[in-house]
């Protein structure tokens, strides 16, 4: 049992010291922030989507991406299209917060929001957008 019972709390035992080293070193602990990719029908949606994002304090830093060409399946037909994408910079503890919120105002059946942890970067930066998002 009492095995059971480390391997069950290891994670977050590796949080805490993980937390713990962070503070006393000030150093940055891999994942704590990511990068969240939204796509977008048009520019207008795109600005509309960043600005909501932003108001909602889910994010410290969207980027607003130009144009590009996209092919995907939809309905088992190959599409093609032009689409705007959102880099957003927010809190990893944020992500399932912003992924629900921009599904609920997104006007695309299903889209794209998928997100990458930020393992390494600038220190001040990182500590900006930790600054900029409030704690859950």
């Amino acid at each position: 049992e009492a095995l059971a019972l480390l391997v069950l709390m290891y994670p977050l035992l590796r949080g805490l010291a993980l937390h713990l080293h962070s503070a006393v070193t000030g150093s940055y602990i891999p994942g704590t922030h990511s990068i969240a990719f939204v796509n977008c029908l048009n520019e207008q949606i795109a600005r509309d989507i960043a600005r909501a994002i932003m108001d909602k304090k889910l994010a410290a830093y969207v980027n607003i991406l130009p144009k590009s060409s996209a092919l995907y399946f939809w309905k088992g037909e190959l599409e093609e299209s032009t689409e705007i994408l959102l880099l957003v910079k927010t809190r990893t503890s944020k992500i399932g917060e912003l992924s629900n919120y921009v599904r609920s105002i997104h006007p695309f059946e299903i889209p794209e929001i998928i997100s990458l942890p930020i393992d390494q970067g600038n220190p001040l930066y990182l500590k900006w957008i930790e600054d900029n998002v409030p704690r859950d």
